[in-house]
């Protein structure tokens, strides 16, 4: 909101309101599909950006409306692959990372995907979204899969299976969380002694709260935010100037002064603070074992795992 809502508010007189959302499309269709579309524009992971547009829930955005690098590099060139779609426009690359409270432990520290599966090296509950996504992978990481071919692995009925079987070894020790302020918050209070989080949160709790936690960027999965507007919106020409502001150069780099999330635009990069670079998910030496979100097969295979993940939660 500071690098992006306040200044666009300042420069139109356009106030903002903003709402929690916590992902997927079900709330975008039911308000599409009702007639009744109280949101102008959403922020959504990649898989929900291609699915909501082949759908047709979305509007197309026209990368026309969006302004160049200051040095003249067109739009294609300056974002970073992925990140312009039909119906969406990236704004940030963003990890799930895991932490630990530094406070809690003494000797053997955790620092690979497997110790965070290992209960008996690291006794002690775990937090992890209440979500397939992320989860499965990791499960099937910590499992011994590399991480290039994690997706061919979950893509058969063997693969989701092993997954959940690991997961099986830590579901009794396991905190689930759904919205991203709550992994730091567990740490905090003991209700947790490692969690998965969001690296943007734990930054701000390391570096701006002062908290112990120690980030492990092994078997980071790395996504990308991307703005999308639901089909029927109200006043796209607004909507349309506060996408175009909020994705140029200068603001997305202003908005790693808030929270450690990569920008979308190369040009950004300069712009960026070197205090802030070296905590970004796309810093390289953070992307040792890192895994990209697999945007297509989530596409494919959300409502199914859904399906399984629910029904697992659910078995004593």
């Amino acid at each position: 909101m500071e690098a992006y809502h306040k200044p666009f508010t300042e420069m139109t007189g356009v106030k903002i309101l903003s709402e929690d959302y916590n992902g997927g499309l079900a709330q975008i269709k039911a308000q599409v599909e009702s007639g009744n579309v109280t949101w102008s524009v959403v922020d959504v992971e990649l898989s929900d950006a291609l699915r909501g547009c082949e759908e047709g829930i979305l509007e197309p955005i026209p990368t026309s409306i969006l302004p160049s690098a200051p040095d003249g590099t067109p739009v294609d060139q300056d974002f970073i692959p992925g990140m312009l779609q039909e119906c969406a426009v990236g704004t940030i690359v963003w990890a799930t990372v895991f932490a630990f409270n530094g406070d809690k432990f003494e000797g053997d520290k955790p620092t690979t995907l497997k110790d965070f599966f290992d209960t008996k090296k690291f006794p002690g509950k775990r937090g992890l979204r209440k979500s397939p996504r992320v989860t499965l992978e990791w499960a099937l990481m910590a499992d011994g899969v590399p991480a290039d071919q994690v997706y061919e692995v979950l893509s058969t009925e063997a693969g989701v299976a092993r997954a959940f079987a690991k997961l099986d070894t830590i579901k009794a020790d396991t905190v689930w969380w759904e919205a991203g302020a709550q992994p730091p918050q567990l740490l905090a209070d003991g209700e947790v002694v490692m969690t998965s989080a969001y690296n943007g949160r734990l930054y701000n709790a390391v570096f701006k709260e002062g908290k112990n936690f120690v980030i492990v960027w092994d078997g980071q999965v790395w996504d990308q935010d991307l703005w999308v507007i639901p089909k029927g919106a109200k006043n796209l020409k607004a909507i349309h100037q506060f996408i175009a502001f909020s994705t140029d150069t200068q603001r997305l780099a202003d908005q790693t002064k808030y929270i450690s999330y990569g920008p979308g635009r190369r040009s950004s990069m300069k712009l960026v603070g070197d205090d802030v670079k070296p905590h970004l998910p796309t810093e390289q030496k953070n992307f040792k074992n890192a895994l990209q979100n697999n945007f297509e097969w989530w596409a494919d295979n959300n409502d199914e795992m859904n399906e399984r993940f629910v029904a697992w939660l659910a078995k004593k």
